[in-house]
């Protein structure tokens, strides 16, 4: 039994002398306000992810949040990754996984220059969600694959004439549609009645909930056409007797080879198919109203481009300009 103070305690003590180092260490604590201390807490230790771990997650969200078609260019993407570098932890990817991974793209499979660095752009926003930045792997500008990038292809007007001089009357609808609405595919397919407004002369592009379908980044806007084309959209309608999907399958279901339809009309016409597609007819919108003089701002809206600095790639110089119009500028 040790007392030290007014207190009792008792302890293990080999003999008189360590009894007593032990009371006078107690006192000193005593003393000096000793409190018992508690258990210092562990810190848990925090689970790195493996790649793949990590790359399932991230697509399961993508999955729930984005469109099919950006779930599966992510897919695609990180699907290169993992076989160019292999599973790792997340933490132990460098600098030169990406540098290989671009290699990789360029050499193993034959990507463009631009499918290149979508590829990569995907991987890095993927990295970034695990706090992995370009500057935290010390990649510089130069480090990233490099495209050029190249003009938009538009239609000229006597590749248009033979075009639509090649098409049944429902082809050539469907193909003015495309032509002087510049809508992308996707909106054409699920384009229906309600997206016209027949008393404005309006083309909507809006959300199709029948098909679980809405615009790409979720934006909404509105297009002007011309009374001849809106007119056709409404006797056909008529005609139809009902509304819906513009143009359906014969079960009404969302037609998806807008495509072949194309390449089969221009090998009627005698166009070479690989100089016809369907982005083509948004570019050749696009160029036109630009050339019409409508401001920039305006097209921006009627395309549904994020920035301007995207409509202004189809600002393509005229090599038609007569010389009336050369001439004014300088009246």
């Amino acid at each position: 039994m040790l007392r030290y103070g007014s207190t009792w305690e008792t302890i293990k003590a080999a003999n008189w002398a360590e009894a007593t180092t032990a009371r006078l260490r107690k006192e000193i604590d005593l003393v000096q306000g000793w409190r018992p201390q508690p258990a210092p807490k562990r810190t848990p230790v925090r689970e790195v992810p493996m790649l793949d771990t990590a790359i399932d997650a991230y697509l399961s969200e993508i999955q729930q949040q984005r469109k099919p078609k950006t779930h599966a260019a992510y897919a695609t993407a990180l699907r290169y990754f993992y076989a160019s570098c292999g599973n790792k932890p997340l933490q132990d990817i460098r600098r030169s996984d990406l540098l290989d991974f671009a290699v990789y793209l360029r050499e193993e499979k034959g990507q463009s220059p631009r499918s290149t660095y979508n590829k990569f752009e995907g991987v890095m926003s993927f990295l970034k969600r695990h706090d992995i930045t370009g500057r935290s792997l010390r990649l510089s500008s130069h480090d990233w694959p490099q495209y050029t990038e190249t003009e938009p292809e538009i239609y000229e007007q006597e590749v248009l004439d033979k075009f639509f001089a090649a098409c049944t009357d429902d082809e050539r609808l469907l193909f003015e549609f495309f032509l002087m609405s510049g809508l992308r595919e996707q909106e054409v397919i699920f384009a229906s009645g309600k997206s016209l407004n027949f008393g404005a002369g309006t083309i909507s592009v809006k959300r199709n909930p029948e098909f679980g379908w809405s615009p790409k980044m979720y934006k909404e806007r509105t297009v002007p056409v011309i009374p001849a084309l809106m007119g056709k959209l409404k006797k056909m309608l008529v005609g139809r007797g009902k509304g819906g999907l513009l143009f359906p399958t014969s079960s009404g279901k969302p037609k998806h080879n807008f495509l072949d339809i194309c390449k089969a009309v221009a090998k009627r016409a005698g166009i070479p198919e690989e100089e016809v597609w369907l982005h083509k007819f948004r570019a050749t919108f696009c160029t036109r109203a630009l050339w019409g003089g409508i401001d920039l701002r305006t097209v921006q809206s009627w395309m549904g481009h994020v920035d301007l600095a995207s409509t202004m790639r189809y600002l393509k110089p005229n090599q038609r300009v007569d010389a009336q119009r050369i001439a004014a500028i300088w009246n």
